[in-house]
């Protein structure tokens, strides 16, 4: 399966039609979030999209509301809402959070992810999430150090996902790193396709 990733658009028209271009050769699509700016023209984006005539996964990032994307993936069929879900695509799982991307842990997170790791036994899962997995590539700051999520870090340590697909700090956008066996990117606004 090849999975095209992408995160933090944030509304380019640049950006999206390299996706729309890169997504010829994907099975799947995965959007981890900051599609646009502050919400603007979301559906707009959403419908763009559809072009690519694959189904996409979605989670929302800080600058759109949950609401809103859940409403809007509801009128297009190639689009899953995965914020707090998980979706199954064949023999794999995908389990996506998202919003925030600026606390060092979150409750909620814990709390869904213990109802996930039962759920994926079996599966080869995928972790979609907005903010990056503490102590890596992924989430080093110059001058700031690691700024990611612990709780997202645990998560990984201990159910071993595949993949964990996020982004949110532009600044390591096309980074890679591993956790354990698990291979974490920031596939960028641009997008990475991922051969699994």
């Amino acid at each position: 399966m090849k999975i095209l990733a992408f995160v933090d658009t944030h509304g380019s028209k640049r950006a999206f039609d390299e996706i729309l271009k890169r997504a010829r050769q994907a099975d799947i699509l995965v959007c981890a979030g900051d599609l646009t700016m502050w919400g603007e023209s979301t559906e707009k984006w959403i419908k763009f999209l559809e072009k690519a005539g694959k189904p996409m996964v979605i989670v929302p990032g800080n600058h759109e509301s949950e609401r809103e994307i859940s409403e809007i993936c509801k009128k297009y069929k190639y689009c899953i809402y995965l914020h707090r879900a998980a979706y199954e695509y064949g023999e794999y799982m995908f389990f996506g959070f998202g919003g925030g991307g600026f606390s060092e842990g979150n409750a909620d997170f814990e709390r869904i992810g213990k109802h996930v790791e039962k759920d994926a036994k079996g599966k080869r899962l995928i972790l979609i999430t907005h903010g990056p997995p503490y102590g890596t590539a992924l989430d080093s700051l110059p001058g700031s150090g690691h700024r990611g999520c612990r709780s997202i870090r645990r998560f990984i340590e201990e159910v071993k996902p595949m993949i964990a697909i996020s982004g949110h700090l532009h600044e390591t956008a096309g980074n890679t790193d591993l956790i354990g066996k698990t291979f974490v990117i920031n596939p960028g606004s641009f997008g990475a396709l991922l051969k699994i």
